[in-house]
């Protein structure tokens, strides 16, 4: 305890031990020896869709320039994704809503910066400062791969072989090019 009387230091999020993948646990022969829960990934993914939780209201809303949003679009290729490894019981929808919002606003923010650049008029002194868009769209992008390290490791660490292949997230760049007018 400090002099003033508040509580400091300890453990920062996010150090230690990386935990391991169960694909690694499987090939050291279970060192810690608790019980594993392995599933089984389906020879070919079911597509029905019929358990996929319905996009949020607010994820449909047209923008104020009139432009839709991509935000039910992208939520509903992750969940097809996440599905498609069984793992849809373990990843919350919401998590995936909020990974859908946040690329959603990235976007929005890298359409801004292309229409506007990177300089912006300060409100008083009229001087030259950088667009706040540019701030907005790091940030966005920040709150992006944080969510999606989150979906990716309950994958990793619940698929029972190594997953290599095509994620939504390396769609990220093709879809924020894609959604340029006239395109």
């Amino acid at each position: 305890m400090a002099k003033d009387g508040t509580m400091r230091g300890g453990a920062r999020a996010g150090s230690g031990r990386k935990s391991k993948s169960l694909v690694e646990k499987l090939e050291n022969g279970n060192p810690g020896g608790r019980t594993l829960t392995v599933m089984e990934l389906p020879g070919s993914a079911d597509l029905s869709g019929a358990d996929m939780p319905e996009p949020k209201s607010y994820m449909k809303d047209r923008q104020k320039n009139g432009e839709a949003f991509d935000a039910a679009e992208i939520f509903e290729e992750t969940w097809r994704w996440v599905r498609e490894r069984g793992c849809d019981k373990l990843v919350s929808a919401q998590l995936i809503r909020n990974y859908a919002m946040s690329v959603s606003r990235w976007i929005q923010c890298e359409h801004a910066i292309s229409e506007y650049g990177f300089l912006a008029k300060h409100p008083t002194t009229g001087a030259a400062i950088a667009s706040p868009y540019v701030s907005m769209s790091q940030n966005y992008m920040k709150q992006v791969n944080n969510l999606w390290y989150q979906i990716f490791q309950i994958v990793k660490e619940n698929c029972s072989t190594e997953y290599m292949g095509a994620t939504p997230q390396d769609d990220v760049m093709e879809r924020l090019l894609r959604s340029r007018k006239g395109m």
